[in-house]
């Protein structure tokens, strides 16, 4: 049989538990304190309004007087007892210098000898104790009384039990646990309300747990290679673990500021202000294409919003390459099915008898697509940008555009340097070509025409610059456009499944990550105009700027 081991207790309800035995102590504290201080002040009160009263009753002439009587008693008594209605002591005592008494307020005392001492007060001094006698424990003062020669007459003793100072005492008691009382109450209840808070903060969790929570979640946050940015109301950084700087490009300690102050492209800062989720988005950064989602936290009220970022940057390019090849593979296809139906005509022909005219047929598609390909090459010869126009010419002559290269144009094999890879110049030729051969489309003469060349450039391409320009016959761009469409998400055309506005944004990208420029303007024979221009570098060159910027 299994003993259920019971749960700790929780956080809040350890605080609980704790605070009240603590502030129970201080009450049950103060109130012995003030107990044990009220009854040595009482005690002190009462000493002090004995030795009052009986340093009053030693002074009167009367008393003087009486005692020389032939009678003390009968006329000492009466007023003893006057005396101690009207100063709410418990008994006056006038006695002889031997200690007999005068005056008692048990009158069968009367006669009797003084209980108590009276050495001090027959030295002349004035003196205070606490005493047992006939009336019980008291605390009395007793002072001589002296003639006009200063010779000592007579004793006063005037007292207070004890029982009456106690009694005293424990009204004033009973009157401060009754507060005490109230104040436990009164903390015990703000303190549950405040744990009860805490409590759901918490939500019902022990130390324990919320230490190994902790050391889960900095474990977690740290292990994760995606972003993890936590803003808080004020949409102000709380949290971000190691992939989130790298990916967006932050150092230093940004917890706590806004995240409009971290410097990040506008489109991207606006995702992460917005008070709407954002599901799946593609932003572009200095050098990376982050897929960002952000989901606001709440509960009642506007607590935050967590985001997460991807890194896509090379998945983007593998799909820009994917979408060539599939413009290929369709380009193929059509050229295939346009073969074939070449072949049976060159058949045909030859089933006809008309051998002569077939070779004729067949060898001028053979010199015309050569001729492409000899255009292509000998004014481009670097192979990957070579394969790239061969490719988009194809697949824009299936929709009905023109793509020629320009007479100008001269790119030799080997000149582009290590630090220029081939796949950067697919993304942003290729991006080009497919932009403007979207404008040209449906246009009168569509064409695009590609400027590929090297400008300033020595014998092995260094000190020079790279320029490839796009022209087209489309609608061109609107001036007031030029600076807002290499922004990712502008674009004129409808928004397709995939989304628009991104082709332009990572050939900018690109470029700005080779130190280059990119312009639009307007063509010669109307449309647009693209031209990027990017620096050719050495290999030590490049490494030497890479080494400057580390």
């Amino acid at each position: 049989m299994r003993i259920p081991v019971p749960r700790p207790r929780s956080l809040a309800g350890q605080l609980f538990a704790m605070q009240a035995v603590l502030l129970a102590v201080v009450v049950a504290g103060y109130a012995l304190f003030t107990y044990v201080s009220d009854r040595s002040q009482a005690e002190e009160a009462a000493s002090r309004q004995a030795t009052a009263v009986a340093r009053s009753v030693a002074d009167s002439p009367s008393v003087r007087e009486a005692i020389r009587s032939s009678s003390p008693t009968a006329e000492l008594q009466p007023y003893a007892v006057r005396v101690m209605r009207d100063t709410e002591v418990d008994f006056v005592t006038i006695m002889s210098p031997d200690g007999i008494r005068w005056t008692h307020p048990d009158v069968d005392e009367i006669g009797g000898h003084f209980r108590g001492n009276t050495a001090r007060a027959l030295r002349g001094e004035t003196f205070t104790e606490t005493y047992t006698g006939t009336l019980g424990p008291s605390v009395r003062a007793v002072t001589p009384v002296e003639d006009g020669d200063k010779r000592i007459v007579g004793l006063v003793s005037a007292g207070i039990k004890v029982e009456a100072i106690s009694k005293r005492v424990s009204d004033q008691v009973t009157a401060l646990f009754g507060v005490a009382t109230g104040v436990l109450a009164l903390g015990a209840v703000g303190t549950y309300v405040i744990n009860a808070r805490l409590r759901r903060h918490t939500h019902g969790m022990n130390a324990a747990e919320l230490s190994r929570m902790h050391d889960y979640h900095q474990a977690a946050l740290h292990a994760v290679r995606e972003g993890l940015l936590m803003l808080d109301g004020q949409y102000r950084v709380a949290l971000i673990n190691d992939g989130g700087r790298e990916l967006l490009g932050v150092g230093g300690d940004i917890v706590g500021r806004s995240v409009a102050g971290l410097g990040l492209p506008a489109p991207l800062t606006g995702a992460l202000l917005s008070s709407e989720p954002r599901v799946d988005e593609v932003h572009l950064t200095a050098d990376r294409v982050l897929v960002v989602n952000t989901s606001p936290v709440t509960g009642g009220e506007r607590r935050g919003t967590v985001v997460t970022l991807r890194d896509v940057t090379e998945l983007q390019s593998l799909m820009g390459e994917l979408d060539s090849e599939r413009g290929f593979t369709q380009a193929l296809r059509s050229q295939a099915h346009e073969a074939a139906n070449r072949l049976h005509t060159v058949v045909s022909l030859i089933e006809l008898g008309r051998a002569d005219e077939a070779v004729d047929f067949a060898t001028a598609e053979l010199e015309l697509a050569q001729a492409l390909t000899d255009q292509v090459m000998a004014a481009v010869s670097e192979p990957v940008l070579a394969a790239l126009l061969l490719g988009k010419t194809a697949q824009a002559n299936e929709r009905g555009v023109e793509l020629v290269v320009a007479r100008e144009s001269g790119l030799d094999d080997e000149l582009l340097p290590r630090s220029l890879p081939a796949r950067d110049l697919v993304t942003i030729l290729g991006n080009l070509i497919d932009n403007a051969v979207d404008a040209a489309q449906g246009s009168a003469r569509a064409r695009v025409t590609v400027t590929a060349s090297t400008q300033g450039a020595d014998g092995d391409g260094a000190g020079g610059e790279l320029v490839l320009r796009v022209a087209d016959t489309g609608a061109g761009v609107d001036p007031a456009h030029a600076s807002q469409v290499f922004e990712r998400g502008f674009s004129t055309k409808p928004a397709g499944p995939g989304g628009r506005g991104l082709g332009l944004a990572l050939v900018r990208q690109a470029v700005h990550r080779h130190e280059g420029t990119l312009s639009v303007a307007e063509a010669e024979g109307g449309g647009a105009e693209f031209t990027v221009r990017l620096p050719l570098r050495t290999a030590a060159a490049a490494a030497a700027v890479s080494g400057g910027e580390r």
